[in-house]
């Protein structure tokens, strides 16, 4: 399907979402926020395809978040239920996605990022949640992400100074997973999505939801115990990779994934 601020590239079993307002530094408003909750409702609903991928255009910005100028021009506002980008409020969404920044990440466009999986950064990529400075508050998820991936008092740090952080940086405080140049980003994130690939989709999806479901237990033990009730879990013991897996392991091959 064509869209008019973003694109959608498929190779294989991996989806490109690439946020396509560079002349705004891939800042969002509302139509672009339906467009992408179109495009990760085909994406999760798609059995072909098993990793996304989300990039910016240009080389200046991933997203530099809320479209302000957009919102102070009077310009419609609205995002689905799904949140900013059709994404931080999508919490159902068991396959994986990747984050490549190839530039600013501000705001919003940090929340996005904050809400893939794995961020692969270029080393000219810039994270930040400046909303103090401009009267608001970076409730697209931020404020509750953050901590949570590298802790209270590294995330008050960046939260209540509003302060930029380098892509070196954002590595050394645990958000992001690799810094390559920005010629290689894509190659990077193309790299981590095949290494995803290789593996059954079945057993990533149900690995995905017991991580995330597991984080809001109330104690490890029950974490371990209800983790056998969440359904990508009980798909994968009923599905052809679970017996695909251990056959071609046997056999000395390399299994055929049906991710069903």
């Amino acid at each position: 399907m064509a869209y008019e601020f973003i694109t959608v590239d498929r190779e294989g079993p991996v989806t490109i979402f690439t946020l396509n307002r560079p002349e705004v530094m891939n800042a969002l408003h509302s139509p672009m926020h339906f467009e992408l909750d179109e495009a990760f409702n085909a994406f999760a609903a798609d059995p072909e395809q098993w990793v996304g991928i989300v990039t910016g255009a240009g080389e200046k910005a991933f997203s530099a978040g809320n479209d302000l100028k957009h919102q102070a021009g009077g310009g419609k506002m609205g995002s689905p239920p799904s949140g900013f980008a059709g994404l931080t409020s999508r919490f159902d969404l068991n396959k994986p996605l990747i984050a490549a920044v190839n530039g600013v990440a501000m705001g919003g466009g940090f929340e996005i990022a904050l809400a893939c999986d794995i961020i692969i950064a270029s080393d000219k990529a810039v994270f930040a949640l400046p909303e103090p400075k401009v009267g608001l508050a970076a409730l697209a998820g931020g404020l509750h992400r953050l901590p949570r991936q590298i802790g209270l008092k590294r995330a008050m740090g960046m939260i209540l100074t509003a302060r930029r952080v380098s892509a070196a940086e954002g590595e050394a405080l645990g958000f992001v997973n690799a810094v390559v140049p920005p010629e290689q980003l894509m190659a990077e994130a193309k790299k981590w999505a095949g290494l995803i690939s290789e593996c059954s989709p079945m057993s990533i999806r149900a690995s995905k939801e017991a991580v995330m479901q597991g984080l809001d237990a109330a104690s490890l033990e029950a974490a371990i115990k209800d983790q056998f009730k969440h359904p990508a879990v009980a798909a994968l013991f009923k599905s052809e990779d679970f017996v695909e897996g251990p056959m071609a392991f046997a056999q000395k091959r390399a299994p055929q994934w049906k991710g069903r």
